[in-house]
């Protein structure tokens, strides 16, 4: 680690009430009192307690730039764990970026993006799950996504993964001190003992990576794809749903050929709506185009959301529909009740099984409030709980426990197997090192630098 005193404005580029330029090192202090001045010239900030704010101003030689407040922190008792000082100034964008300038002019080198958290997590203050989710506080879209991200950042991830690995590596010291030394050490019955404790891993294992499920839609939201027959009221349903004319509704059919994207927020559930063309045979090669991306985008979905006209029978494009949309979790929208139907919910019941039926209208916004509750109780209900449930919601920490996972299902297979007890130390060392990458316990230089090169400078 770098032993440079660095500094950046840590709050966002742009007009605000206040703005903050945090410096972190060795030098913190002693730069920030060459740029401060109180009224009382003789006040040094080098000579103030830890934990303390004190007004003044910022000086350029002998001109002041701005009025401020400087609060200081000792190491290890700040975000860095390094001795901090955090100017509060004027929330302008050129007054922020004149007291960097200064303050950099002063000594301090200015920071790469996400160094102040590479520094807590350096020195310790934090592991590397906790820096992610500082990280995903900052991004989080939805109240869902905040109360996942602040369990990480209190340890929720570091603990689960600190128990498993404490566990995995008692029993490979223990095989190692048996092998090494046989005469004091009895492996005799050992291997029914190191076999429940694997599957007691497996099965820990295995539930946080199921969690990962419920963990992206949390942060990432659910991917909603619409799909249906052209003139089914797709478009205006979308239109309905988001509240403004996003989709051109027309009653001449094929009219969406290309995809249309929404974000939504229901019920601080994070939708990520795709509006699609309608799926037909059809000989126009634009439509055919949009008609293709319809059914990839429909693979891929967490969600489909299935409009039927009710007052149209169903034909051999809503039974294409119906097989492309099997083993999906799916939501049928029965729509336009205020006509006279020919389909009905019993009809779709038989074709669709396993799926929520609901008859709306979107032309006429009815039915829509039960269709936010159906959703949210799919995804939810009786499954988010952020007291003790941990929810894997990055790709990386998902990664390394499935790599985990594997070197415990080999440790079983060489239980079955009744292979030599070494056997079982190499793969309960190789999953012991899995699960350290997902707290920075065994990980490269490389993959950090990489982790910290997403965060916002001053962060």
């Amino acid at each position: 680690m770098k032993n440079e005193t660095i500094s950046a404005i840590s709050t966002a580029m742009n007009e605000g009430g206040i703005g903050i330029i945090r410096i972190s090192g060795k030098q913190a202090w002693k730069i920030a009192d060459k740029v401060y001045r109180s009224k009382n010239e003789n006040k040094k900030l080098i000579q103030q307690k830890s934990h303390t704010i004190h007004y003044g101003y910022i000086m350029d030689n002998e001109e002041i730039i701005d009025e401020v407040m400087v609060m200081l922190m000792k190491g290890p008792h700040s975000y860095t764990a390094e001795d901090t000082v955090e100017i509060n100034c004027h929330g302008g964008i050129v007054v922020m970026r004149k007291i960097l300038e200064i303050v950099i002019k002063n000594g301090a080198y200015p920071a790469e993006p996400g160094e102040f958290t590479k520094r807590a997590f350096l020195n310790g203050r934090i592991d590397l799950s906790q820096a992610e989710a500082v990280m995903d506080i900052i991004q989080a879209k939805n109240e869902y996504a905040l109360k996942s991200s602040i369990s990480q950042l209190k340890g929720s991830v570091q603990k689960a993964i600190s128990e498993l690995r404490a566990g995995i590596i008692y029993h490979i010291a223990y095989i190692e001190s048996a092998l090494d030394d046989p005469e004091h050490s009895d492996l005799t019955n050992y291997p029914e003992e190191l076999a429940k404790c694997n599957q007691e891993w497996i099965d820990s294992i295995q539930k946080l990576i199921d969690s990962n499920d419920n963990g992206r839609v949390i942060t990432e939201g659910i991917k909603t794809v619409i799909v249906g027959k052209p003139n089914a009221g797709k478009s205006s349903f979308l239109n309905t749903f988001v509240g403004e004319e996003r989709a051109i509704v027309t009653d001449i059919e094929g009219t969406t050929r290309d995809i249309l994207q929404e974000t939504m927020n229901v019920n601080g559930i994070f939708l990520n709506l795709i509006d699609t063309a309608g799926i037909r045979d059809t000989d126009d090669i634009v439509e055919k185009i949009g008609v293709d991306k319809a059914k990839e985008y429909t693979k891929n979905a967490d969600l489909i959301i299935y409009i039927v006209d009710s007052s149209r029978k169903l034909d051999e494009n809503d039974e294409e529909i119906i097989k492309l949309i099997a083993d999906k979790k799916v939501i049928v929208l029965l729509n336009k009740i205020d006509l006279k139907a020919v389909v009905t919910k019993e009809i779709l019941k038989d074709k669709i099984k396993d799926s929520v039926i609901l008859p709306v209208s979107a032309k006429e916004n009815i039915g829509m409030e039960s269709f936010e509750k159906t959703l949210k109780d799919m995804f939810f209900k009786g499954k988010i709980s952020f007291n003790n449930q941990v929810y894997i919601t990055n790709a990386r920490h998902k990664r390394a426990l499935m790599e985990s996972l594997e070197s415990l299902k080999q440790v079983q297979n060489s239980l079955e197997m009744q292979m030599p007890e070494d056997f079982y130390s190499i793969d309960l060392m190789s999953a012991y090192e899995r699960l350290g990458f997902i707290i920075g316990e065994s990980v490269e230089e490389d993959l950090v630098n990489e982790i910290f090169s997403k965060f916002c400078t001053g962060k």
